[in-house]
């Protein structure tokens, strides 16, 4: 093997990163561009996308504003727009907090719409048509919850993640004869807008922030970098893995 200056270099490397306008998926799209990726950014928030684009300042990334819950649209936007891509990062998805007894079917099926149904779909349509090379990374944005563990009100959530993990064994397995690597990057609680929504006050923060050995939660830019080695060649001999990021949560 050859060793490159940089093994995680991605120079010459064309990454899809939805939900990139915000939180981990901003962030990764971020330390790709430094490290030479040529970006397809996916975001339902316009606004917030064409600022990350400004911030970038790099004309050879492109954006698109999607709904990737629309099947139909996304089909046709690939078809029309996107080149074939050497990366794929899954970040787009949503959380809410509820009992186990006070859930209910759509927002089960706008949570399983979202986090499961169309990063799996957006998958699916990209390998039908012939748009991921040889040698491709897909990284699928899951969750400590559902694939290692469970907190009390986030059945919906764990669903989502869970259902995500169990998927991804099996396109590992599937993809592995054409060199495609398929893995989870799994996060305890990061520093996002996922946990400053308006049921989550700042007191139970400050509380559950206590359950963690290093006493504070992840940052954006720290989940990146591991993604970032998912994508990169260094870790070719890497597929169907859950790569937990907890702070030694679980081990508590």
């Amino acid at each position: 093997m050859i060793m490159k200056d940089n093994p995680f270099s991605l120079s010459g490397k064309t990454i899809l990163i939805t939900g990139a306008a915000s939180g981990i998926g901003k962030s990764v799209s971020i330390v790709a561009s430094t490290l030479g990726a040529t970006l397809i950014l996916v975001d339902i928030n316009n606004e917030n996308l064409q600022l990350l684009v400004k911030e970038l300042n790099n004309n050879k990334h492109v954006a698109y504003c999607l709904d990737l819950t629309n099947s139909t649209a996304t089909t046709d936007y690939i078809k029309e727009n996107f080149p074939l891509l050497d990366g794929i990062v899954h970040c787009a998805g949503v959380g809410i907090t509820l009992p186990f007894k006070f859930c209910n079917e759509n927002e089960l099926r706008r949570i399983m719409d979202i986090n499961f149904f169309a990063p799996i779909l957006l998958t699916q349509q990209l390998l039908k048509q012939k748009k991921i090379n040889i040698g491709a990374s897909i990284v699928y944005m899951t969750s400590i919850d559902g694939t290692v563990c469970g907190h009390i009100g986030n059945s919906m959530y764990a669903s989502s993640k869970g259902a995500i993990m169990g998927s991804v064994r099996s396109q590992a397995l599937e993809l592995a004869p054409r060199k495609i690597r398929v893995n989870c990057v799994s996060p305890a609680r990061v520093n996002t807008p996922l946990i400053h929504r308006d049921n989550i006050s700042q007191e139970e923060v400050a509380e559950n922030i206590k359950l963690y050995p290093m006493k504070r939660y992840a940052e954006p830019e720290e989940i990146a970098y591991y993604i970032i080695y998912l994508l990169s060649d260094t870790s070719t001999y890497t597929t169907g893995s859950n790569l937990i990021i907890d702070g030694g949560f679980t081990l508590s």
